[in-house]
């Protein structure tokens, strides 16, 4: 897959199918999107593309929200290409770009800088300032610029659109099943393990302490189950979000016991995958009683993936 940032394209290249959007998570309803862009390309002897924004403009418009992304940016580049997109564009969502009419945008960005042929927008896509651009715009303009446009509707779950919010709220909530649903893979969470306070060593729970990107959504404080991968390798784990408050935390952390694993991994890229949510977060009264839901989440986690390995 090919990256370019603000629109930097040669002209060599062929003309393109693209869909626009944040693709935060690039959930079920993304791929559908995609599946079908790669469908028309294919047919059409075009490229398919993607146009997104980084950093996400709510975190711009609105940054008292503090929104948390399901993806980081290198996340959410391997996932497009997995699905098989060709280009992936990236826009600054800079003041002369945020003043762009709906109408300007699709004059000035998507026929003359990318030369779009074939443009596919979700059910509810909006663009432009003042949202003033939608499908019924696209539709409008299609015809004098030489180019095809089709929505695509959303792709529901128990009767509910799929959305990167709602997988965002099913995190939140602890509910990883739900999320893992909707995304259609297990939700990752990547980062280099770094030195922590060693406290598990001392009860035999040593964990590797993960440094997360900031914009990154964590799911809920408490335990969970996760795959684990490390060196080209997977393992299994158990991992805990929280500020460890039996021996006084006050700082989040993520950590996570690698069962059957005993290797010196400082400095290293780790990557973890949540399957299943254990419990939440517990001040236990003393290190003997956490010792003891360690062992227990232990035998859980042991019981899961025995039970998976079965099916």
């Amino acid at each position: 897959m090919k990256i370019y940032e603000n629109f930097e394209r040669s002209s060599s290249h062929s003309s393109l199918a693209l869909s626009i959007g944040m693709f935060d998570g690039v959930h079920r309803g993304h791929q559908s999107i995609i599946k079908q862009l790669n469908t028309v390309a294919k047919a059409k002897n075009l490229e398919s593309g993607i146009l997104t924004f980084w950093p996400h403009p709510r975190l711009i418009f609105k940054p008292e929200d503090d929104l948390k992304l399901l993806n980081t940016l290198s996340e959410k580049s391997q996932l497009l290409e997995k699905f098989g997109v060709e280009n992936l564009f990236l826009k600054e969502f800079d003041q002369d770009f945020r003043n762009l009419t709906g109408e300007e945008f699709v004059r000035q960005i998507l026929v003359e800088k990318l030369q779009i042929k074939y443009l596919i927008v979700g059910y509810d896509h909006v663009f432009g300032k003042d949202r003033s651009g939608n499908f019924e715009l696209l539709e409008k303009l299609a015809p004098e610029l030489g180019f095809e446009v089709e929505k695509m509707e959303a792709v529901n779950i128990h009767n509910q659109h799929i959305s990167s919010t709602k997988v965002r709220n099913a995190l939140l909530k602890g509910d990883i099943e739900e999320a893992n649903l909707m995304l259609g893979y297990h939700y990752p969470v990547s980062g280099k393990v770094v030195h922590g306070k060693k406290i598990g060593k001392t009860i035999g729970y040593p964990t590797a302490n993960i440094e997360v990107q900031n914009l990154k959504l964590l799911p809920k404080k408490g335990a969970y189950i996760t795959d684990v991968f490390l060196n080209g390798d997977q393992y299994k784990g158990m991992l805990s979000i929280g500020t460890n408050p039996t021996v006084g935390g006050t700082e989040k952390t993520v950590e996570v016991y690698i069962l059957d694993f005993d290797e010196d991994i400082y400095g290293k890229e780790i990557t973890v995958a949540f399957r299943e949510f254990l419990h939440d977060e517990i001040k236990f009264e003393s290190l003997e009683k956490l010792i003891e839901k360690l062992d227990d989440d232990k035998k859980r986690t042991e019981d899961f993936y025995t039970a998976e390995s079965s099916i």
